[in-house]
């Protein structure tokens, strides 16, 4: 069997403050921000909650809707997927796969998806079956662009190599989710 093993890019989420895991009251009340419609962001019209990735190398965190709010720490990591939970004006909360987060400038944001891998060597499938050949490896936290997905399967694209692999082990990407 022939096939390679895609490395994590180095990422970190830098801490410059105290992180604290959202709940669901801080999604439905952010920063006093008025309460979005339950199903479709106030800002955009678009669905809530939702999967962006990150554009930038680098955004601030910050503890509310503004420049003038504390910044709690800094994402490091271009292609990152986050989740937008709430919009306030040209602002996004957003949390990531360890449910931490706050808000970002939606400049920051793209709409273009990704995944995270959460499974040590994820064999990357020529079909969407688990006995299908290997196109390669992908390690725990590689980031993936999300192509189409199926009821249990998704086609993604990790440095170069592409092939199918199981919803359940990514994040970023909803577990009834079906994608062209």
């Amino acid at each position: 069997m022939n096939f390679r093993t895609v490395a994590a890019m180095c990422g970190v989420l830098t801490l410059m403050g105290l992180a604290a895991p959202i709940n669901a009251q801080d999604v439905t009340q952010a920063a006093n921000a008025p309460v979005a419609a339950p199903d479709f962001g106030p800002e955009t019209n678009l669905p809530l909650p939702r999967f962006v990735s990150l554009k930038a190398a680098e955004a601030n965190v910050r503890r509310g809707p503004s420049l003038s709010h504390r910044i709690d720490w800094v994402f490091q990591r271009r292609g990152m997927p986050l989740q937008v939970v709430a919009e306030y004006g040209h602002w996004r909360r957003v949390i990531d796969r360890e449910g931490l987060g706050g808000w970002v400038h939606y400049t920051m944001l793209s709409g273009a998806r990704t995944v995270i891998v959460d499974e040590d060597m994820l064999p990357l499938r020529t079909r969407p079956k688990p006995d299908a050949m290997e196109n390669a490896r992908l390690e725990v936290g590689v980031i993936a662009r999300l192509n189409e997905c199926e009821r249990d399967w998704c086609y993604l694209n990790a440095g170069g190599y592409k092939g199918w692999a199981p919803k359940h082990v990514l994040w970023g990407v909803l577990p009834e989710e079906l994608r062209d």
